[in-house]
């Protein structure tokens, strides 16, 4: 399985052609969305927000919705997942949202996925690393990971940075 980096932005979405689909994790607390998310409402024109809004999808843990982008970025399927509330974010929560997103990602025969791992105050970088590497990839079945990472979780993960 090929994994590779890049840099949290509209520069690091830029680059994703060729992946399949997108992967934000969405807490039931974040509003405004913050980095990934964030950045791809802008490129949605405020359709997740909207969504948000409206009460479809809310980000409780184990909500699921699927956007299409409509050109608006290189990545034709956004699935928004549901953490639940960012405080309750700890180790051992992130390793069954990991997990559960490769299972549901394998079921839409996703090939190839970029997603920002998502984090909090009980969730450092190396929590995100150690997460993505025991339950995400080895659940994940696809052939291509891409991380959309900051600079210091791009430090801790074994991967080729793009």
């Amino acid at each position: 399985m090929s994994v590779t980096v890049y840099e949290i932005g509209l520069e690091g979405l830029d680059a994703l052609a060729g992946v399949d689909a997108l992967c934000l994790f969405v807490a039931e607390d974040d509003r405004p969305l913050p980095g990934t998310a964030g950045y791809v409402d802008w490129r949605l024109c405020g359709a997740l927000s909207r969504v948000l809004k409206q009460g479809f999808f809310t980000g409780v843990k184990d909500d699921w919705l699927l956007v299409p982008s409509d050109g608006r970025i290189p990545i034709p399927r956004i699935f928004a997942v549901g953490l639940g509330a960012r405080k309750n974010l700890d180790a051992a929560s992130l390793g069954v949202a990991l997990a559960n997103a490769a299972r549901v990602l394998d079921k839409a025969k996703v090939d190839s996925i970029a997603m920002e791992l998502p984090g909090g105050e009980k969730v450092d970088e190396a929590a995100q690393a150690q997460a993505l590497q025991q339950h995400f990839l080895p659940a994940f079945k696809g052939k291509r990971v891409t991380i959309l990472a900051d600079k210091g979780l791009a430090k801790l993960l074994p991967v080729r940075k793009s």
